[in-house]
């Protein structure tokens, strides 16, 4: 079959590898149909990570269950199913408090474990992992093209919403218009956020933010971001959903927040220096958020999916075949794209 390899800085191939096979009771092999580029690939892309030439790359797929192991028991061969970005067991204290990402047995895909942008992969603990997807979403493309979000990105910026506390009548800020900022936005107007006040420098971008339900936008690059921020919410917004992971996005984060609000921080720090204490102390701040427990928020997010009310399908403004997955990561890398969607 073929996958998606990361053989250096800027070079991501595609290549023929082995066929994944059944490897214990528990696993699953999903032959994909769609997968998605993530703005977190884009950091090993450009080097930032200590990625090794080799691996495999991609941890966004929905497909079809091609085979199962003997102890698999809620899906079965032919099934369309949504995978999570990350695996997980189902079994352990952590997965069963809601916080598959902590699993000690699971793990991500991509490096050594098969990854999301190829033909197929192995799914370990196929029944904790994997969750069915209804007919109607299977065999609709738009909807199974709203649905493939769910794996990470509008998982990710509902976790950023719960973790600031967004709820009805609330007002919030979206530091970041990247695809995870975009779909926190998204996920603030679910939750009945009021005023959504999302924060980039793309006009394209912030086009899809007020499409999404952002009632105003604030330019990221301003020398005065933070004063405005401070002048439309009042003071500062109860609720703030920090999505890029830059110390310049985490400290307009709190300086924006509200006394006794919470910062919902889920873009993965990878300039963060350190944080200043003395703000988050004096002004009361809860800090909360981390890696998203997709598999934690999938069910609920489908379920809104097949009602035709959640749509997160605009973040994929790119599509292309697997053979085309190179040429995606250079338009995501230039910022010419929000995110690709991979028609495998």
């Amino acid at each position: 079959m073929r996958a998606t390899i990361y053989h250096g800085k800027g070079d991501v191939r595609i290549e023929d590898v082995p066929d994944p096979s059944i490897q214990a009771p528990t696993d699953a092999i999903v032959r994909i149909t769609d997968a998605g580029i993530c703005g977190s690939d884009i950091w090993f892309y450009r080097g930032y990570e200590d990625w090794q030439p080799g691996w495999r790359i991609g941890h966004e797929f929905i497909g079809v269950v091609e085979d199962v192991g003997s102890a698999v028991t809620t899906v079965r061969r032919g099934d369309t199913v949504i995978a999570p970005f990350s695996f997980s067991d189902g079994t352990c204290e952590f997965c069963r408090a809601g916080l598959q990402t902590s699993c000690p047995h699971g793990g991500f895909w991509g490096r050594d474990n098969d990854g999301g942008q190829a033909e197929a992969a192995r799914v370990p603990f196929a029944d904790a992992t994997l969750v069915q997807v209804p007919e109607a979403v299977a065999t609709t493309p738009a909807l199974r093209k709203a649905a493939l979000p769910l794996t990470d990105v509008m998982a990710t910026g509902h976790h950023a919403a719960r973790m600031a506390r967004v709820g009805p009548g609330a007002t919030a800020v979206v530091v970041g218009d990247g695809a995870v900022g975009l779909c926190g936005v998204l996920a603030a107007k679910r939750l009945g956020a009021e005023r959504i006040v999302a924060v980039g420098h793309h006009a394209d971008r912030l086009a899809i933010a007020r499409r999404f339900g952002a009632t105003d936008v604030v330019d990221s690059h301003a020398d005065d971001a933070a004063e405005q921020l401070l002048e439309l919410t009042a003071g500062g917004a109860p609720s703030v959903l920090e999505a890029v992971g830059t110390q310049q996005s985490m400290d307009l984060a709190i300086a924006v927040v509200r006394p006794g609000g919470a910062v919902g921080f889920v873009g993965a720090p990878q300039e963060v220096k350190g944080l200043s204490a003395w703000p988050i102390f004096v002004k009361n701040i809860s800090l909360n958020g981390g890696v998203a427990p997709a598999r934690a928020y999938i069910p609920e997010l489908l379920a809104d999916v097949a009602a035709g009310t959640l749509d997160p399908s605009p973040v994929l403004d790119h599509e292309c075949d697997l053979a085309g997955v190179p040429d995606a990561y250079r338009e995501m890398n230039e910022r010419r794209a929000v995110k690709a969607h991979v028609r495998v």
